[in-house]
């Protein structure tokens, strides 16, 4: 049985350390299962973010999201970046359904966790070329794939977030 603390919720134990991530893909793996990955900041949840993460969980039995930890965040997007804090993050996105592993990263690519977990499935959101995302080389030389979703049109972090300061 899963335990609930208010502090934590009840989807603390989706969220895994880096540091013990390896041994819980092994698990995973003797048991047969495909392991999918994508990776972001996802600053403010929103319905483009919920298309995305439920197409890209269709594509194998796992899904783990790579999260960027707040201050691979402000390396990305600037000093006023993240909005919400790795851990609001990280708790938001383990409770959705479609999610079954958070792990925080520190850098500013998920490079070093892709080739920690070699995923079966990598998947981007965008208009990438598959060969330009960081990963591509590490999953397709291990038999792997990569999948691009399109985005959804209007819906995203930098638009909600000008939107809330043109109405400010």
């Amino acid at each position: 049985m899963k335990q609930v603390t208010a502090e934590t919720g009840f989807t603390d134990y989706k969220i895994k350390p880096f540091e013990t991530i390896g041994e819980q893909v092994r698990k995973w793996r003797e048991e047969g299962r495909s392991l999918v990955f994508t990776n972001g900041c996802f600053d403010l949840l929103h319905a483009g973010h919920a298309r995305y993460l439920q197409t890209a969980s269709t594509f194998g039995d796992i899904f783990m999201l790579g999260l960027n930890s707040d201050s691979s965040v402000q390396k990305l997007k600037g000093l006023s970046r993240p909005i919400m804090p790795q851990a609001d993050r990280a708790f938001l996105l383990s409770s959705l359904e479609v999610i079954d592993c958070v792990v925080i990263f520190d850098e500013e690519t998920p490079a070093r966790l892709i080739e920690t977990v070699i995923p079966d499935v990598l998947v981007k959101g965008g208009d990438y070329l598959a060969e330009d995302i960081v990963g591509y080389n590490t999953v397709t030389k291990n038999g792997g794939r990569v999948e691009i979703v399109p985005l959804v049109e209007g819906k995203s972090t930098t638009s909600i977030l000008n939107s809330i300061m043109e109405q400010a």
